[in-house]
């Protein structure tokens, strides 16, 4: 690493303090960083990462890292990463913990010279990751992708001797298959794991057995909320210390009950704040993204007839997801604009960069995604936000700031937030920790254990797709399923294409369906338009081969050098980051392909063989998503538990009115079951290619409906057809000896 030569300096040299010897006074620290900030020039300074001297713009954001509350803690924090295993730190997102408590690992792992390994912060989202790597790196004063990088899906700017990385904890699972004691890496940091997230509670139920293999690993968790109890019993038997950061304080709080709906209420206050001219942005918790797609439509168009004096107003959606839409910490704020950001749960962690935030306005509801095993798929609930939800978007506004709370001060809020492992298909999950029984860490111990049934259902789940064994461990096939980033499913399909020789088109299926959705939602007055334009991609076939056709022409457009590409996408209605997003996901499926010795054959898209093998692989891995038109006028009938949908409008086949060539039997790809009740991504296809491709005894277990009595007639047909075959082969074969004694005795 760079800053090898340079190890056994001073560890003072970065800061200008000593972690270990108790906290010096705000006058030492004063003192200390204008003598820096003097001599910067005249006495050469070296930053221990990676041997260089410091530049003068280190010490300004020095000057600015020393006034975030959780700078009072430090020598705190680095006395108790030295003596204990865990280090529990609680703090909202605006007291700097995510930023500055990795850099401190990163020091602390310097002191020993990087003799135990590196260190990895983990991120929910992958955005988020990067926009705190840029930040870190411009802090320590060193290049992005060598000291401090980032890891996140389909995107690594990292070395491998990286002293700090970000990224999220989806990725850090995936690298603990190879690595299963991460042994690279000296101190992780979880952060965010007041979020209760299924990877975030998978990867701390993991780390305690990690850590006790390996007592020399230090594990730091940042949360929002103090640990509860359930926590707290589950890091028994570890060393663990617990420091509570100091709040950056709360503003005026207003509670006020809506009676005409918090969504009126909400762009109602955001114009009477604006027409205040009161100085500060605005941050405003919605509920749903229809809603937040909604407001920003409304606002915009109010912001056009706003009198010009009070300068723009500039709604933003804020997604985690989605990159450009927070501004880069530090930089200098436009006059006279107000910038709105439109968000909602469980976002709050997403403002830590934003200073300018004044107003806060909280509808204090959130929807939640919760699985039904029993019906295999989601369902909406909107219910209130936590009381920890309640207090980080307080915070938000700053200690001079306003919030206002949409709802009643008595309203009765969630004591601590759900834990999503129990509400959520855990199909993935129970494949990734079978795979960790064969690395030797098959013990995960949850802060809350998943829902039985939705347990039971994932196990039923893998056992029909061939994952395990008779003894309930994986399988060769599951063994091979694991390698890809995709879910159990699509896996199954993906490896079934090797089998039917149509792997180049199933991957492309699988790259476009795993990203966010390639086509454009537009305003209602477009729509007719976008639509239309769609429907230049459609396939006759299916809604499955319309994203062969426009991952086909995405390429072939993008090859073109007098092809503007965006423009050609967004021509189209196409969203341009979700198709690079599922070419490099196309890419890193291929190469998994070959690491692991597959064939990956070679293009014969629109053959008559080749649509009918991809059929076979989708249904290989989709048996348990097929659905029969009951009555000819597009009402589905789902075999596996009765409910019936219709297609969605979006699709090839919603487009058209009823009657009109509908499909009988489909293959779908989602089931939208809360919101509108429709199928999403569906494909024809035809009773026999159902019964040749499902397992029977997934057949056998289905409810009993006359679509199934279809099937049994099939399957009733085909055994007979076999018997009479395998008899009329057997007289023939009767009749041949017949002769032939005949023969031998005359």
């Amino acid at each position: 690493m760079g800053g090898e030569a340079v190890m056994d300096q001073d560890f003072t040299n970065m800061t200008g303090e000593d972690h270990f010897e108790g906290k010096l006074s705000s006058d030492s620290d004063t003192e200390a960083l204008s003598q820096g900030e003097m001599g910067y020039d005249d006495v050469l300074e070296l930053n221990q990462f990676d041997g260089l001297p410091h530049s003068s713009r280190f010490y300004k954001l020095l000057k600015e890292r020393k006034k975030l509350p959780v700078w009072k803690s430090k020598c705190e924090f680095m006395d108790s990463l030295e003596k204990g295993q865990l280090v529990v730190v609680s703090g909202s997102a605006k007291t700097g913990r995510s930023s500055q408590i990795p850099q401190w690992c990163a020091e602390f792992c310097l002191s020993v010279q990087f003799r135990h390994g590196v260190v990895v912060c983990t991120q929910i989202h992958g955005q988020q990751a990067v926009d705190l790597a840029l930040r870190v790196a411009d802090e320590m004063d060193v290049n992005i992708s060598h000291e401090v990088g980032y890891s996140i899906p389909l995107e690594t700017c990292c070395a491998d001797d990286t002293a700090l990385r970000y990224c999220t904890d989806d990725m850090l699972l995936r690298e603990m298959m190879s690595d299963p004691l991460l042994e690279r890496y000296g101190v992780v940091v979880v952060d965010q794991a007041h979020q209760r997230t299924v990877s975030t509670d998978v990867l701390q139920g993991l780390l305690k057995d990690i850590v006790l293999q390996r007592p020399e690993l230090r594990v730091v968790l940042l949360t929002a909320d103090e640990p509860g109890p359930k926590l707290l019993a589950r890091c028994s038997g570890l060393t663990m210390a617990q420091i509570s950061l100091e709040s950056p304080g709360v503003g005026e709080v207003v509670h006020s009950t809506t009676g005409d709906g918090y969504f009126c209420s909400a762009l109602r206050l955001v114009l009477e704040i604006h027409q205040s001219q009161e100085e500060g942005d605005v941050v405003v918790f919605l509920v749903t993204r229809q809603e937040v797609d909604l407001a920003h439509g409304i606002l915009s168009q109010e912001g056009h007839s706003l009198a010009p004096d009070l300068g723009e107003l500039l709604p933003i959606p804020a997604h985690p997801g989605q990159s450009g839409s927070l501004p880069v910490p530090g930089e200098e704020e436009m006059p006279k604009i107000r910038r709105v950001f439109l968000t909602l749960s469980p976002n709050e962690d997403f403002f830590w960069a934003v200073g300018s935030v004044c107003f806060v306005i909280d509808a204090g509801l959130q929807k939640r995604s919760v699985y039904n095993p029993r019906i295999r798929t989601n369902s909406a609930m909107i219910q209130p936000i936590s009381t920890g939800q309640a207090k980080s978007r307080q915070q938000l506004a700053g200690p001079t700031g306003k919030c206002f709370c949409l709802y009643p001060e008595d309203r009765q809020l969630l004591h601590e937030t759900r834990a999503h492992i129990v509400e959520s298909d855990i199909t993935s999950t129970v494949l990734f920790l079978k795979r960790m029984e064969i690395s030797g860490l098959g013990h995960c111990d949850f802060i809350d254990r998943p829902d039985p049934e939705g347990l039971m259902q994932a196990l039923e789940e893998l056992d029909y797709l061939a994952v395990l064994d008779d003894d309930g461990n994986l399988s060769e096939v599951g063994i091979i399923m694991s390698e890809f980033p995709l879910d159990p499913q699509m896996s199954k399909t993906l490896l079934a294409s090797c089998e039917f020789d149509c792997v180049s088109e199933v991957v492309t299926i699988a790259a476009m369906l795993t990203v966010p959705s390639c086509f454009m939602v537009p305003s209602v007055d477009l729509r007719p338009e976008a639509a239309q334009c769609h429907m230049k991609f459609q396939h006759p076939e299916g809604d499955h081969f319309t994203l062969i056709n426009v991952y086909k022409a995405f390429k072939q457009n993008q090859q073109d050098p007098y092809c503007n590409i965006e423009k050609w996408c967004q021509d189209f209605y196409l969203k341009h980051n979700a198709l690079l997003m599922a070419d490099a996901l196309r890419t890193e499926l291929i190469n998994t392909l070959r690491r692991i010795e597959l064939p990956v054959s070679t293009p014969a898209f629109s053959s008559r063989t080749n649509t009918l093998n991809i059929k076979k692989a989708l249904l290989a891995g989709f048996f348990m998503q097929v659905a029969q038109d009951v009555d000819g006028s597009g009402n589905y009938f789902i075999l596996n538990h009765k409910h019936v949908a219709q297609i969605h409008p979006t699709s090839g086949y919603g487009a058209k009115s009823p009657k009109l060539g509908l499909p009988e039997w489909v293959l779908f790809h989602k089931h939208s079951f809360s919101e509108d009740n429709c199928l999403h991504t569906v494909t024809h296809t035809t009773p026999e290619e159902f019964i040749q491709m499902a397992p029977l005894y997934y057949f056998y277990n289905l409810p009993p409906s006359e679509s199934k009595d279809i099937l049994q007639n099939i399957l009733d047909g085909e055994a007979s057809h076999g018997q009479e075959k395998e008899a009329s082969v057997l007289e023939r074969e009767n009749g041949n000896e017949q002769t032939y004694d005949r023969c031998v005795i005359q």
